[in-house]
């Protein structure tokens, strides 16, 4: 795939990813890198698993780069902890 398939599927990913964590981050260039890298972890599990990364755009790559994206965005949750409520 050439980068400007690569920013589209990470835009696409990233906004299904955001969506269903419930982020509430903003900006563009945030929904994108979470989704590139989101696409990057989720090929290398379906790679590991024995299936085939992401090669073109396609729905499959779409859920498999979308399913990177949210684990991505739990494990940042998760290291982020819990937000305090008054003091």
């Amino acid at each position: 795939m050439n980068i400007l398939a690569w920013i589209l599927v990470g835009l696409i990913a990233g906004l299904l990813a955001r969506w269903i964590v419930k982020d509430d981050r903003s900006g563009c260039i945030y929904t994108v890198a979470i989704g590139v890298l989101g696409a990057l972890i989720g090929g290398a599990l379906v790679h590991a698993s024995g299936g085939e990364g992401i090669n073109d755009f396609s729905l499959r790559s779409l859920l498999v780069a979308a399913l990177g994206a949210v684990l991505l965005l739990l494990v940042l949750k998760a290291i982020g902890g819990r937000k305090r409520l008054g003091r």
